[in-house]
């Protein structure tokens, strides 16, 4: 029998889980999952799925990267690919059709739907991504690369950091770091935040100066052969207050807590809550906003979610982040994220770079 690749056993995977369904295909157009299930990175394509057939549709612009990159049957569709797509679903007399009624635009459902009277369209939520949040050995291996590559890019970054640099000038010269190290560029818009603006968990780097005597925080993530990482570090520049200090041991003794909870058939609440409860001895649980993490793989953020009423049970091969942080409008914030491999004994974090706090 040929050795199978890993998208056909992954294809195989996913026609099996069709049976909750009663669908006889699966149409795919997410492109994270359609690179998963057929190995083709494009912005532009489409999967039809059948117990044994796949179909890969693309426009001419990718007829040689798609036949390069996938182990599909590749269609080239010169006009829509959802009518090309209709029209295979009509050779194949298929009678009811399972699509991602989550990652579907609008448009491609409305011209599946004009162009497939008679086929039952059922709609089918998170089969693909539940199959992602358990990555190979191959898929840990690019992201362990992905986190290596991200940190040290924050390394070089640091080395040519001055206090009179913006905050738009310290995210250019991550991203000019990360691409230098041979990411494909960032897996999001780096953050970098200072001073009270720290407090804004989301904050989009300012033509801001970089103040003296306060936090930085940097949250960046290198994008390395289609699978992201995320890192978030906070900094003193300069002499830090007390409070500052204080909320910065809260933030990583919770952290840690929210790590050493993380081994297979831990629900994804009781990794969320053990950060919870340190913060809450800090009396800042209040000042924590978000959840405690997500995974990551072929995007930034995908499942599982770490958060207060994610009943999701950790499993051995799940990457996730933990990343709690603290933030009060108009002084500042603190966050500090890893990556983290869930493994057969427990975790293993992935990111190397250290927690200490750092003065620049």
């Amino acid at each position: 029998m040929p050795h199978q690749t890993e998208t056909q056993l992954r294809r195989e995977r996913l026609i099996a889980s069709l049976s909750e369904t009663r669908a006889d295909a699966f149409v795919v157009t997410a492109r994270p999952n359609i690179r998963y299930l057929s190995g083709f990175a494009s912005d532009h394509g489409a999967l039809l799925l059948m117990p044994d057939r796949s179909l890969l549709f693309t426009d001419p612009r990718y007829d040689s990267q798609a036949s390069e990159e996938s182990d599909c049957e590749v269609k080239i569709a010169t006009g829509s690919l959802m009518k090309e797509l209709s029209t295979s679903i009509k050779r194949f007399r298929l009678n009811s059709v399972a699509f991602e009624r989550n990652r579907i635009s609008f448009e491609d459902y409305s011209r599946l739907k004009e162009s497939t009277s008679g086929v039952r369209l059922k709609p089918a939520t998170d089969l693909v991504e539940a199959l992602r949040m358990v990555k190979s050995p191959a898929e840990i291996a690019t992201i362990k690369a992905s986190v290596r590559l991200n940190s040290a890019a924050l390394e070089q970054t640091l080395r040519h950091f001055k206090r009179s640099m913006t905050e738009t000038d310290l995210a250019a010269e991550v991203e000019y770091r990360m691409r230098r190290l041979g990411a494909d560029g960032p897996a999001f818009e780096t953050i970098v935040a200072s001073g009270k603006r720290t407090a804004l968990p989301h904050a989009r780097p300012a033509d801001f100066p970089i103040q003296d005597d306060e936090l930085l925080l940097v949250d960046m993530g290198a994008n390395v052969a289609g699978y992201a990482s995320d890192m978030t570090r906070t900094h003193a520049v300069g002499k830090l207050d007390s409070k500052r200090k204080r909320m910065y041991r809260a933030v990583l003794e919770s952290q840690l807590a929210a790590i050493d909870t993380v081994k297979p058939g831990v629900s994804c609440a009781s990794v969320d809550r053990a950060a919870r409860n340190t913060l809450r001895g800090f009396g800042m649980e209040k000042l924590f906003i978000h959840s405690t993490g997500h995974g990551v793989g072929l995007e930034i953020h995908e499942r599982p979610r770490v958060g207060r009423k994610e009943m999701t049970k950790l499993e051995a091969g799940m990457v996730i982040t933990i990343e709690p942080g603290v933030y009060q409008e108009g002084f500042g914030g603190v966050r500090i994220e890893d990556t983290v491999l869930v493994t057969a004994g427990g975790c293993e974090i992935l990111t190397p770079t250290g927690k200490e706090l750092v003065v620049l």
